[in-house]
C-alpha cells in the first residue's frame, strides 16, 4: 500500500541537490509539506519556488559543523513544524589514501554522516514514531557492506549508517513508521565532484532519478526491505562480494581503486 504524503511535512537534508533535490520534488507530487535542509540556500529558495500546492520551508544550515543536529531541531521548533518524515541524504566522500588525506576534511566527514545524522534522527524519531503514518530513510552506499580502500572513512560512515538505521527499523516495528536504508552505487549527483572522479572505480554510474524512484517504490511496498541496494548490477556484486569473503573482496576492491586513485593524479 502506498504511503499517504497528504498531511505529511518531510524534512530533507542535502536536498539543494542530488538524491534531496529528487525527493523533494517528487514527495512534494505527493502532498507532502517539505522542510529543506541544506548549506546553499539560494538553491533551496529555487527549488521550493518549483513545488506549489505544499508548504515549503527552508533551512540554510552547514550541517557538517558540530552541534548541527540540536540546531536544526531547534530551528524547525522555532517554525511551529512537527516532522512526520525524515530523509537523512546530507553527507560527502573524500577519496584517496588515508595518510594524505586532511585531517579536519576527514572530521567534517564523519560529524556530517555519522553524528549529524545521529542527532537529527533522535531529535525527531519521537514524533516519527508518534505519528505512525511516515518514513524514516537514512541514506548509506553500497560501500557500507565491506572496507573501501581509498574510500575508508566514507565506507566506515556508511557503515555506521547501515547498522544504525537497521536497528532502528526493529526497535520502530509496531509502531507504523516505516524505515529503510537506502544505498546506492555510483551515482550521476555531485558527490564525484567533492570526492573526485576516480571514487567510482571506473564502474558504470545510475541515474539519480532511478534510484529516487526505486526508493520511493520500495518505501509504497507492503514489506518494505531493511535496506535498499539499487540496481541489480550493484546487488549482484555486492552477493558475489559476501561469497568472495571478505579477505578476497578487499584485495580486488585494492586493486580496482587504486587504478583510480592513479588515474586521477
Amino acid at each position: 500500500m502506498a504511503v499517504d504524503f497528504r498531511n505529511q511535512t518531510t524534512l530533507i537534508t542535502g536536498a539543494s541537490s542530488g538524491f534531496g533535490t529528487l525527493f523533494a520534488r517528487r514527495l512534494a507530487a505527493r502532498g507532502s509539506d517539505l522542510v529543506l535542509v541544506a548549506r546553499r540556500t539560494d538553491r533551496l529558495e529555487a527549488l521550493a519556488a518549483e513545488l506549489p500546492g505544499v508548504t515549503v520551508t527552508t533551512i540554510g544550515m552547514d550541517l557538517a559543523q558540530p552541534g548541527a543536529g540540536a540546531k536544526l531541531a531547534a530551528a524547525v521548533a522555532e517554525r511551529g513544524l512537527t516532522v512526520t518524515s525524515l530523509i537523512n541524504n546530507a553527507g560527502f566522500g573524500t577519496h584517496g589514501l588515508f595518510h594524505e588525506a586532511d585531517p579536519q576534511r576527514i572530521t567534517d566527514e564523519i560529524t556530517l554522516n555519522v553524528t549529524t545524522l545521529t542527532e537529527i534522527t533522535r531529535a525527531f524519531i519521537e514524533p516519527l514514531r508518534a505519528h505512525g503514518r511516515g518514513v524514516l530513510v537514512n541514506v548509506a552506499s553500497i560501500a557500507a557492506y565491506q572496507p573501501g580502500p581509498t574510500l575508508a572513512v566514507y565506507a566506515a560512515t556508511k557503515a555506521y549508517v547501515l547498522s544504525f538505521t537497521e536497528a532502528l527499523r526493529a526497535e520502530s516495528r509496531g509502531t507504523g513508521l516505516t524505515v529503510m536504508t537506502l544505498s546506492p552505487g555510483p551515482t550521476e549527483t555531485e558527490f564525484f565532484d567533492v570526492a573526485g572522479q576516480g571514487a567510482d572505480g571506473g564502474t558504470a554510474r545510475m541515474r539519480p532519478e532511478t534510484v529516487v524512484d526505486l526508493a520511493i517504490k520500495a518505501l509504497d511496498r507492503r514489506n518494505t526491505p531493511p535496506s535498499l541496494i539499487t540496481g541489480a548490477r550493484n546487488r549482484m556484486m555486492m552477493g558475489v562480494s559476501r561469497l568472495a569473503g571478505r579477505r578476497i573482496t578487499l584485495a580486488a576492491l585494492g586493486v580496482m581503486m587504486s587504478r583510480g586513485q592513479t588515474e586521477r593524479r
